[in-house]
């Protein structure tokens, strides 16, 4: 099973999770060829309803003693911006996805991604940004998932 997992560590980031959990947002996560969805939605208010299906898994719960196993698991990694988060992702080798919450002010987590990013260890965007500007390029046997920001493609590795 292909999976993706999805972390806002212990913080609540409802927009983050709404959006990621709209079934819009499912049937990408699907078409770029991921079979499941683990959600941990810590401290907010938005809470999926998990389910089955023959082709599709949404998993979800709050908090865990430890997100290793589940970061293991995942084939790619969508984060809140928490250093522990981000370091936790890219310490395994997850292609890893941030996506930054607007809400918050002096946003110290921006600053983080952005550098991370320049340093081509991961993309960042933003909520309503995450699913509409990411496709999948196959060429040859490899697949590769590519975000498109700022007119450049962004590409993960899609394992």
């Amino acid at each position: 099973m292909k999976c993706v997992f999805v972390t806002v560590g212990t913080t609540s980031f409802d927009d983050f999770i709404a959006c990621v959990s709209a079934p819009d947002s499912l049937q990408k996560i699907e078409s770029l060829g991921y079979n499941r969805l683990i959600l941990q939605i810590g401290r907010g208010t938005v809470v999926p309803e998990p389910f089955s299906t023959e082709s599709f898994t949404l998993d979800v719960y709050r908090y865990k003693d430890s997100l290793k196993e589940d970061i293991r698991k995942a084939d790619l990694v969508i984060s809140h911006a928490g250093a522990g988060s981000c370091l936790e992702a890219l310490e395994k080798g997850k292609p890893l996805v941030v996506v930054i919450n607007e809400k918050l002010m002096n946003n110290h987590q921006l600053e983080l991604a952005k550098q991370l990013h320049k340093e081509g260890h991961l993309f960042y965007c933003t909520c309503r940004l995450i699913f509409k500007k990411c496709i999948l390029v196959v060429e040859g046997g490899d697949k590769e998932i590519l975000w498109v920001a700022g007119g450049s493609l962004l590409g993960l590795k899609f394992c």
